[in-house]
């Protein structure tokens, strides 16, 4: 089995970061502050959609550079942290003899820095993040990460954890088994409308996926 994991709101835990620098960003275009429940209930992306969606009007493009900028040096400027099990979580999949990577549509300088930061780069045998303009789906990118690794083909081994609709849509675009946990950036009505695994934690997340992948390979 591989496992791909997701960054921002899965193994970073960094909710009250973008709520933050959401907020930061906001008043300059003339919203309001909202908390970390309205965030995770109105998210979505592309982050222009997400301003549109808390301004009642749609954003012109130099606010979206300026605000784009603006809520990512918030971001780069806040500490990296990890959720709770998050260590645990890597050593137990290592442990077991499973390969891991991360995949992410953060900035891909952003995310090694962050990796290197938190010290777990030795867990993943890929660490991918974006490198061009800022895109709403990761099913391209995946398939890209799971063609470097020489996975292609074996997709059905392969295990996605994430928090948001699009990490489970763009897993199993690919192929792959996809499971959310509701820990994240996303509120869990909304990850469990289209009726994709949802699980309250991330650690079972990573047990439901065991347990589906397992499932698949019986069949």
């Amino acid at each position: 089995m591989h496992v791909v994991w997701d960054w921002n709101g899965t193994i970073k835990n960094d909710l009250d970061d973008h709520v933050a620098a959401l907020n930061a960003t906001l008043p300059t275009l003339g919203g309001t502050p909202i908390d970390r429940d309205a965030y995770q209930a109105e998210r979505i992306l592309p982050l222009a959609d997400f301003y549109a969606r808390l301004l009642g009007r749609e954003i012109t493009e130099r606010e979206r550079e300026s605000s784009d900028a603006a809520f990512l040096t918030h971001l780069r400027a806040q500490p990296v942290r990890l959720h709770g099990r998050a260590v645990e979580l890597l050593s137990l999949v290592q442990e077991a003899g499973h390969t891991q990577s991360l995949l992410s549509l953060c900035p891909h300088d952003t995310l090694v820095r962050e990796v290197e930061e938190a010290r777990i780069g030795h867990f993943f045998t890929r660490i991918d993040g974006r490198t061009g303009p800022p895109g709403d789906s990761k099913a391209i990118p995946l398939a890209r990460h799971l063609r470097a690794l020489g996975l292609t083909g074996r997709e059905r081994r392969v295990l996605v954890i994430g928090d948001s609709l699009d990490d489970a849509d763009s897993a199993y675009a690919n192929g792959a088994i996809g499971v959310l946990h509701s820990e994240g950036l996303h509120d869990r009505d909304r990850l469990a409308e289209d009726g994709y695994p949802v699980a309250s934690s991330l650690a079972d997340a990573l047990v439901v996926g065991c347990w589906l992948i397992r499932f698949r390979t019986l069949l």
